[in-house]
C-alpha cells in the first residue's frame, strides 16, 4: 500500500485531492500543513476518521519538520499543494510568498533526494514528486492565443514570481540529479471548500447577504475557468502516468470575462435563492442579485487574459474534464449557500471579505 505525502491538504485544491484520493486509492495519505488562514483542520473533517489518513501540522519550509515527516513516513509520493496563493495578499506582502512557495518547494526537493540515494532500484524508480502550480507563471496573453508548455514564463506579481522561480527549481533537480519531478500548471480553479477571498466563493457569499459584488476595472479580465474536482483528476492522472521531467498544463476550456462570470454567478444565485425570498436584498430594495454589482478601481498589475493549452495532456494521458462551467458553477453555488457553517467557520477572526491587495502595505 503506497503512502503520499500530500502537503497543503488542509487547504483548497489539496483538501480535494486528498478526498479523491481515499475514495479511488489504497493509498495511505499523510497530509503536512501549517495551518494558515486558508488551510483548516475543518475542511478534512469529513477524512479525519479515515484509518488511511494521518494529518501532521507543519512548515514545508521548515527543514526539520520535512525531514521528520519523510523519515517516519517514507513516502512512495509527495504532492505539492502547498503555497501562498492570492495575487491580492502578494502585493500587500511579497515575502511570505517566496518564503513558502521558493524555500518550502527548495526544502521538499532537498528531503525528496536524501530519500531517494536511501530507496532500492525498485522503489526509487517508483517515486515520484509532482509539484502543483499554475497558469500565471507565464505572464499574460492578448486577445489570442494560449499557453503551452513551451510558453515562456514571465510572471508579474509577486504571487507568480514566487511559482515561478519553485516551477524552475523542479525542473532543475530532475535535470542535475535526476530526480523523479512532475510539474502541472493549472487555469483558475473554483467549487467546494474554496476559501472566500477569490472571486466565485466571494461573489456567492456577498451575493446571498445582499452586499456589493465588487468588479476589478473594466471586468474585462479574461480567465479560463476549471472545477477543483476536475483539476484534482487531472492530477491522479498525471501521478500515474506522466513522464518524469515533464510538465502538463490543465484547463477547463472554458474562457470567461470576469463580468460574464458574475453574471453567470447572478444567475445561478437566482436559481437556489431567488431573490424575492432572499431578505437581504429586499433590505437594499435591490430586486435582482445583478443589482449588486459594483465596478472598482483594478489592482496593480492586474493581468488582462489567461487561456490554458491542454492538449498535451488530453492527448498522451487521456484527460478529459467531466464539468461544464455552467453546471459547475450551480453546484458550486448550491454548496456555499448549504455550507454557511463551514464559510463562518473557517473566515472567523481572519477575514471580514474587505478587499485585499492595495498598493501601499510594506511588509
Amino acid at each position: 500500500m503506497p503512502t503520499w505525502i500530500v502537503t497543503g491538504g488542509a487547504g483548497f485544491i489539496g483538501s480535494n485531492f486528498v478526498r479523491l484520493a481515499l475514495a479511488e486509492t489504497d493509498a495511505d495519505v499523510v497530509v503536512l500543513d501549517k495551518l494558515t488562514y486558508a488551510g483548516n483542520l475543518e475542511t478534512l473533517a469529513d477524512v479525519a476518521e479515515n484509518p488511511r489518513f494521518r494529518f501532521v501540522q507543519g512548515d514545508i519550509a521548515s527543514r526539520e519538520t520535512v525531514a521528520d515527516v519523510f523519515r517516519e513516513h517514507r513516502p512512495d509520493a509527495v504532492l505539492n499543494f502547498a503555497a501562498e496563493s492570492h495575487v491580492d495578499r502578494s502585493i500587500e506582502g511579497p515575502r511570505l510568498f517566496v518564503e513558502t512557495n521558493v524555500h518550502g518547494t527548495l526544502e521538499l526537493l532537498e528531503a525528496a533526494r536524501a530519500l531517494c540515494t536511501e530507496l532500492a532500484p525498485a522503489d526509487r524508480e517508483r517515486f515520484r514528486l509532482l509539484h502543483v502550480s499554475t497558469d500565471e507563471v507565464f505572464g499574460s496573453l492578448g486577445a489570442t492565443g494560449a499557453f503551452s508548455e513551451e510558453t515562456p514564463y514571465a510572471p508579474r506579481s509577486p504571487y507568480s514570481a514566487s511559482k515561478a522561480g519553485a516551477d524552475h527549481l523542479v525542473a532543475a533537480w530532475h535535470e542535475t540529479f535526476g530526480l523523479p519531478t512532475l510539474l502541472t500548471n493549472c487555469s483558475n480553479n473554483y467549487g467546494p471548500f474554496q476559501y472566500p477571498e477569490k472571486l466565485i466563493p466571494l461573489m456567492i457569499l456577498n451575493g446571498l447577504e445582499g452586499k456589493d459584488l465588487p468588479i476589478y476595472g473594466d471586468g474585462g479580465n479574461v480567465r479560463d475557468w476549471l472545477h477543483v474536482e476536475d483539476h484534482c483528476r487531472a492530477i491522479l492522472l498525471v501521478l500515474r502516468r506522466g513522464r518524469p521531467g515533464q510538465s502538463y498544463n490543465v484547463g477547463g476550456r472554458s474562457e470567461r470575462t470576469n463580468l460574464q462570470v458574475v453574471d453567470a454567478l447572478c444567475e445561478a444565485l437566482e436559481s437556489v435563492r431567488p431573490a424575492a425570498e432572499n431578505p437581504a436584498l429586499a433590505a437594499r430594495g435591490i430586486a435582482g442579485y445583478a443589482g449588486l454589482k459594483t465596478f472598482v478601481t483594478d489592482r496593480p498589475g492586474h493581468d488582462r487574459r489567461y487561456a490554458i493549452d491542454d492538449s498535451k495532456l488530453r492527448r498522451e494521458l487521456g484527460f478529459d474534464p467531466r464539468y461544464g462551467f455552467e453546471e459547475g458553477l450551480r453546484a458550486t453555488v448550491r454548496w456555499y449557500a448549504e455550507n454557511r457553517r463551514w464559510c463562518e467557520q473557517v473566515q472567523a477572526g481572519s477575514y471580514a471579505r474587505e478587499r485585499l491587495g492595495l498598493e501601499g502595505a510594506a511588509k
